[in-house]
């Protein structure tokens, strides 16, 4: 469906980033970009310089979500807000596991509820999940992560299903290591962080993510581009561990 077939988005963690990238790119093809993040600051000058309309304000505050969605007909939603809390869940904290499945998924889970009927209604829009590929890999130290991760990719398909029969797609972004600040929210903002996680290393960047989005989106509207997985091409998901049991090493 062309760009032109769509008038109205919502971009959630809009501030920095993918969220970003992918309101920048938006409002270059003529829609109207509504940037949602906690950040207001650098959702001014991302207004400033875009164009879009900003929204401060925290994705899981269910109250203003839902204010804002019935005040416009969303014909794009991009649920791109997303936190970690790196550790085993042999040592998982109650308030990161809640924080996680609150900014991860459920704020998903209501902004499709409450977006895409009126999508249906109206036969026409494009949703995109912002995923990962801990979603469908595993490794250590990011349980939780993983598994609101998975959910959402289980979301995504499930949306395709209970919208058949009208024109509503639905596009699952799975993300490798990209080169965002997203480590700096994460791990700290210093250069050890910096040092870890992107120097020197050939990444994908978040303009990278906002194109394969718009691709998605300006498909012909017989075509359904459901998963994406982008990764750095010196990064491989996946592997295999073995050890032998304790006692057996002692």
């Amino acid at each position: 469906m062309p760009f032109s077939d769509y008038k109205t988005a919502l971009v959630t963690g809009a501030s920095s980033g993918i969220g970003a990238a992918v309101v920048e790119r938006l409002c270059s093809e003529g829609l109207q970009v509504h940037a949602l993040a906690r950040n207001a600051k650098s959702l001014a000058a991302l207004s400033e310089r875009t164009g879009c309309i900003a929204h401060t304000l925290d994705v899981t505050d269910l109250a203003g979500i839902t204010r804002l969605t019935q005040q416009v007909p969303f014909d794009v939603l991009v649920n791109n807000a997303g936190v970690d809390r790196p550790k085993s869940f042999l040592h998982a904290d109650a308030e990161d596991i809640d924080l996680l499945v609150d900014v991860n998924l459920r704020a998903v889970l209501h902004l499709c509820r409450l977006v895409v009927p009126g999508m249906v209604a109206r036969d026409r829009g494009h949703v995109v999940n912002i995923s990962s590929i801990a979603g469908a890999y595993n490794f250590g130290g990011n349980s939780t992560y993983h598994a609101t991760k998975a959910a959402v990719s289980m979301l995504s398909r499930q949306l395709r299903i209970d919208a058949f029969g009208k024109r509503v797609r639905v596009t699952e972004i799975c993300p490798g290591r990209v080169a965002t600040d997203i480590f700096a929210h994460v791990h700290g903002d210093s250069a050890d962080t910096y040092e870890r996680f992107v120097k020197g290393f050939e990444l994908p960047q978040a303009a990278d993510i906002a194109n394969a989005i718009a691709f998605a989106i300006a498909a012909p509207v017989a075509v359904n581009i459901g998963h994406i997985e982008i990764t750095p091409t010196l990064q491989v998901p996946g592997g295999l561990q073995t050890t032998r049991p304790a006692a057996a090493q002692a």
